[in-house]
């Protein structure tokens, strides 16, 4: 398997059967400058939506029209981007849900964050719960993006029942885990192989180092890997 980090919590993943893009927030992005999106999303086959923020399902709607790839999402968010956006390769589905996707499936997990969309008349609409997603694939390892959250205990469950072994983890606090507390959860609740700190460099607003994590992280730290923008690691 091939993971990009592409800034912010947007993440490329080649794998044998699929291309899948998770996030994908490039426009507006700022950690995603000195990229391309038309590479980004070359070849994509399926995209992946945490939550409904614009910070995550970004550019998804003109990626999966000009791809034709099949966008996973909450039953809110789907619906969402069937009647506002017009796609209709949509596969919709909620918290505890697995859905076949053709050489990896992908389960909704539970996420502690919110999940909407403000219209250009100010109203905010509520798209559904915000999620993690928990990939198991064929014959690469398994993978859990945390999506957006704090710390919950049933973080516990979540590794019982998957035993994730690659962990895409949000760090940069105010909006989600800071740093310490992220480290605290993959530390006590997850037993990685992999992690990848994401949701952090891009904005002002959050944290723009993986430094508080790593320091947490203490004697687990040899588990992370920290990619610049564009950058691919192999799992």
């Amino acid at each position: 398997m091939k993971i990009t980090w592409l800034g912010h919590s947007a993440f490329r993943l080649e794998t044998a059967k699929a291309t899948i893009l998770i996030d994908p927030f490039f426009t507006g992005n700022p950690g995603f400058e000195g990229n391309d999106m038309k590479e980004a999303a070359k070849g994509v086959t399926h995209v992946l939506l945490t939550h409904g923020h614009g910070d995550h399902v970004g550019d998804a709607a003109q990626i999966a029209r000009e791809s034709g790839a099949v966008v996973l999402a909450n039953a809110d968010l789907a619906a969402w981007l069937g009647s506002h956006h017009g796609l209709d390769k949509l596969e919709p589905g909620n918290t505890g849900g697995t859905i076949s996707l053709g050489g990896f499936s992908a389960t909704f997990t539970n996420a502690l964050h919110s999940s909407a969309q403000i219209t250009s008349d100010g109203v905010s609409h509520s798209l559904g719960n915000a999620n993690g997603l928990m990939l198991h694939f064929e014959d690469e390892p398994s993978l859990l993006h945390m999506g957006d959250t704090d710390i919950f205990s049933d973080m516990a469950l979540i590794n019982e029942l998957h035993r994730p072994e690659i962990g895409l983890v949000p760090i940069g606090d105010r909006f989600t885990m800071g740093g310490a507390v992220a480290a605290l959860a993959c530390r006590r609740f997850f037993s990685f192989g992999k992690v990848i700190p994401c949701h952090y460099g891009s904005f002002p607003i959050i944290d723009q180092t993986a430094d508080t994590f790593l320091k947490a992280m203490e004697e687990d730290a040899e588990s992370v890997t920290v990619p610049k923008s564009g950058e691919t690691v192999e799992a």
